[in-house]
């Protein structure tokens, strides 16, 4: 029996994709990746936004094709988009076969089963009830790297964001689950940890009482093998200096971390739910820059939420300008329904939260630009990810995957996938650089 598996959305979302695929295999199914082949086809898919949305409701159509032309006998939607329309999907997309929410993956082989004897199954609400601690996964990303989940759901409740609804209040993994799980991605090649949740610096407070991400990375650490640990959507509130401290001292720990801020304007920050002011953001951004004066600072803002006046934008966009942030992603606000702020007065127009969009990815490119010019004549240790018209492809501590740039190199003689090479960089684009292998330049 074939299953092909489509994972859309973020990370998060993929690792439980893993998790099905591990289950599938373990039950003797065969996951394939061409769904012309398939005789099941499950959609992991996203709801997070207006466009997500749309891009899991566009691909249920796509792949109910292949009921028609191919092989597919059974259609199964889960995930995010099927936790958030779990009464409408089945009655409104007949293609569909099954819809499985965000806390029933692990029942992936039963629904199929079911399934396959005419049964149409809608399984949902169990979020906080699934086991978040044992995630054995088949692992899908190149070996060198892997995404690693410290926490599922979230608390902070932001009044445009449907998550909490989605995946349950905040639940961390305990300590020595996490351990074991990066100590068998490490004995399988994986050489980069990137660490995710929905905000990993409150990690462990809900089941210790007390922050733990800094001992946690302190552990993670200690792993032989792993050579990156990187550090993604670490929310300021809980931000603190044993953090800082403890990132600015492990070697292994990239100077790199992503810190979703949303805004510069204390009026929309306390309009938006967010639990921290400019001020404290600018102390923290700070902290970090002092403690690690390489560190590489990624960060995300909503343009065109409700109430942000001219006066609020411009607030951010000096913001941007005083700050420079070395990454940087902009979004259009989306008006979710089932969140406090869709009710908002003052939306803004949409062409109008385009205009602003424009106008601070201008901005950033030329920080971008400016940040990267800097490195030119410097050396840095690229992690090799590919190979294309003659050049090797990689990126150094200051890129993560899929969202950041990349580094483009020149070498003589071949250099392996995932595999660490120093190189010299010898020119800049607005978001990548170019280079040579630095062993080979210094001879």
């Amino acid at each position: 029996m074939y299953v092909a598996m489509v994972s859309l959305g973020c990370a998060k979302n993929l690792i439980d994709s893993e998790v099905m695929i591990n289950i599938l295999k373990n039950d003797k199914y065969e996951v394939i990746a061409d769904p012309d082949l398939a005789d099941v086809i499950i959609i992991n898919t996203c709801g997070f936004i207006e466009k997500a949305k749309q891009e899991s409701i566009d691909t249920i159509i796509q792949m109910g094709q292949y009921k028609e032309y191919g092989k597919c006998k059974v259609l199964i939607a889960a995930g995010c988009l099927s936790e958030r329309y779990k009464d409408e999907l089945l009655d409104e997309m007949p293609e569909l076969d099954a819809v499985i929410g965000t806390g029933d993956y692990k029942s992936i082989s039963e629904v199929i089963e079911q399934t396959l004897k005419g049964r149409k199954i809608s399984m949902h609400g169990n979020q906080e009830k699934v086991d978040i601690d044992t995630l054995d996964r088949y692992v899908s990303t190149e070996r060198h790297t892997a995404y690693l989940k410290i926490a599922e759901g979230c608390d902070n409740r932001c009044t445009y964001c449907i998550i909490p609804s989605l995946r349950g209040k905040y639940r961390s993994r305990k300590l020595e689950e996490i351990i074991n799980e990066a100590e068998a991605l490490a004995s399988n090649g994986t050489k980069e940890l990137i660490i995710i949740a929905q905000d990993t610096s409150v990690y462990g407070k809900d089941l210790y009482g007390k922050l733990m991400l800094p001992i946690l990375l302190k552990e993670l650490a200690k792993i032989k093998g792993v050579e990156w640990i990187r550090l993604m959507y670490a929310y300021p509130d809980e931000f603190n200096d044993e953090l800082v401290e403890v990132m600015a001292q492990e070697e292994k720990i990239c100077r790199y971390i992503d810190i979703p801020i949303q805004h510069g304007s204390n009026k929309i920050l306390k309009l938006m739910g967010r639990h921290t002011t400019k001020e404290k953001i600018l102390e923290l951004i700070s902290k970090l820059r002092k403690a690690m004066p390489d560190i590489t600072i990624r960060t995300t803002f909503i343009v065109g939420f409700p109430g942000e006046d001219e006066e609020s934008f411009e607030e951010l966009a000096d913001f941007i300008k005083s700050t420079e942030f070395d990454k940087m992603g902009v979004f259009t606000y989306s008006r979710e329904e089932d969140t406090p702020a869709y009710n908002l007065p003052y939306q803004v127009e949409e062409d109008i939260k385009q205009k602003r969009q424009d106008i601070l990815m201008s901005l950033q490119m030329d920080i971008s630009l400016k940040k990267n010019r800097s490195y030119v004549g410097k050396t840095l240790k690229v992690l090799v990810e590919g190979f294309e018209d003659g050049r090797y492809i990689g990126r150094s501590y200051r890129d993560a995957p899929e969202i950041d740039g990349l580094i483009f190199f020149t070498s003589d003689n071949d250099v392996k996938m995932g595999s660490f090479v120093d190189v010299l960089i010898t020119d800049a684009a607005d978001y990548d650089l170019l280079g040579e292998n630095a062993y080979e330049h210094s001879k």
